[in-house]
């Protein structure tokens, strides 16, 4: 299995999306607290409540309680200011996808610690950025394509 982390996000709708996207790929979704919403709140049941559900979501005080909790698992670090494109990585069965606030991305003090786990979705110099849900839709489905290549 496959997992998303999402740190600290920010605008319901996305989640919502990015909650179906991991239903699809079956993929588990981790939210790391502070949210930027409540979870039952209209936005999130509209961008995604009647999947909810279904959905194999956690909750997190911290990224670095989940990381605890996850032992030996690996987790990549996905971020507009870094060099290494997603597609170079070697996705394996466990890993973690961490995606940070839409507004702010990761904290620069992680993306420094994590140097060689950090992954970017190259651009062109013109795009301001993506779409959180566009770009967790990127990534995971290139892990999962790899995985059905195993």
């Amino acid at each position: 299995m496959l997992h998303v982390v999402l740190v600290e996000p920010e605008i319901p709708q996305n989640t919502g999306n990015i909650a179906r996207t991991c239903l699809a790929a079956g993929a588990r979704l981790h939210l790391v607290e502070p949210l930027g919403f409540a979870i039952d709140s209209t936005a999130l049941r509209r961008a995604g409540m009647d999947y909810w559900d279904k959905c194999d979501i956690r909750h997190w005080k911290s990224l670095d309680a989940l990381r605890a909790e996850a032992g030996p698992a690996r987790f990549f670090y996905l971020s507009a200011k870094c060099q290494r494109p997603y597609w170079s990585a070697q996705f394996a069965d466990g890993d973690h996808l961490v995606f940070g606030r839409e507004t702010r991305g990761l904290p620069d003090s992680l993306l420094a610690a994590e140097t060689d786990h950090t992954l970017t979705i190259p651009m062109t110099p013109t795009a301001r950025g993506l779409n959180l849900a566009t770009s967790v839709g990127i990534v995971l489905y290139e892990a999962c394509r790899q995985l059905q290549g195993e």
